[in-house]
């Protein structure tokens, strides 16, 4: 299973450093950002609901689906308090400001890795899409923190560095998730699934979309959100039979 789960796990960090290096040399305008935020909220959110909730709803013990959840909300809250404050202090002109923000992003990132190790605790199936899902919003992570390094002067080698340890932090987290959660059952599971619920929940709602709709937003950016949403349904429903 470790070995299945480092070898999806190429994928978002492959994606990360190529994403990462493109923006360093280019970064996408507000229309592109928009619209690949709106598809990435879809497909996590698709994710989420076909492979996540069901599993929540077949015979969970409450105690755990109370307690995995809360976990879940509770972890995404502080991490974006983090973000936020190191956010604030590169907008007063902090000269750790960045510095901050790439620690905070690190976080966020291994996080995405860890729920990318849990999903293949509860299947292979459910490990392929979210690890799909999660590799557009690793994606768009990399450009983000890309962007913020660019506008407070780093070097393009700095920039590919950072870019590359953010990507080998996927890669760290998918393997403990994996190393560690490998063959839990029971209640334990439970939790583990209530909490990556919650946690991917938490993405798409307040970093997704709330960053996607700070820009212009317009008709193609949202018909992407579904576009997202729909690819994730005919991956369900092909890799499903």
């Amino acid at each position: 299973m470790l070995t299945t789960i480092l070898t999806y796990t190429l994928i978002p960090v492959i994606a990360t450093i190529i994403g990462g290096t493109i923006a360093a040399y280019r970064s996408p305008g507000e229309k592109t950002r928009i619209s690949v935020q709106h598809f990435a909220a879809g497909v996590v959110f698709a994710a989420v609901g076909v492979e996540l909730l069901p599993e929540l709803t077949q015979n969970f013990n409450l105690l755990s689906l109370v307690i995995g959840f809360s976990l879940g909300v509770a972890l995404m809250l502080l991490v974006r308090f983090v973000m936020d404050k190191f956010e604030q202090s590169d907008a007063d002109g902090n000269s750790r400001g960045s510095g901050g923000l790439v620690v905070a992003s690190g976080v966020d990132v291994f996080i995405d890795g860890l729920l990318m190790g849990v999903s293949f605790d509860v299947g292979i199936k459910e490990g392929v899409i979210i690890t799909i899902a999660l590799t557009i919003e690793l994606l768009f992570l990399a450009i983000s923190v890309v962007s913020s390094l660019t506008k407070s002067g780093k070097s393009t080698r700095t920039i590919i560095v950072v870019t590359i340890m953010l990507a080998l932090l996927v890669l760290i987290g998918a393997s403990l998730g994996g190393f560690f959660l490998e063959g839990l059952s029971g209640q334990s599971l439970e939790i583990v699934i209530a909490f990556a619920t919650a946690a991917l929940l938490y993405l798409v709602t307040e970093e997704l979309l709330v960053e996607a709709h700070q820009g212009r937003d317009n008709a193609f950016a949202t018909t992407m959100f579904f576009v997202g949403f729909l690819i994730i349904l005919v991956l369900e429903n092909r890799v499903g039979r």
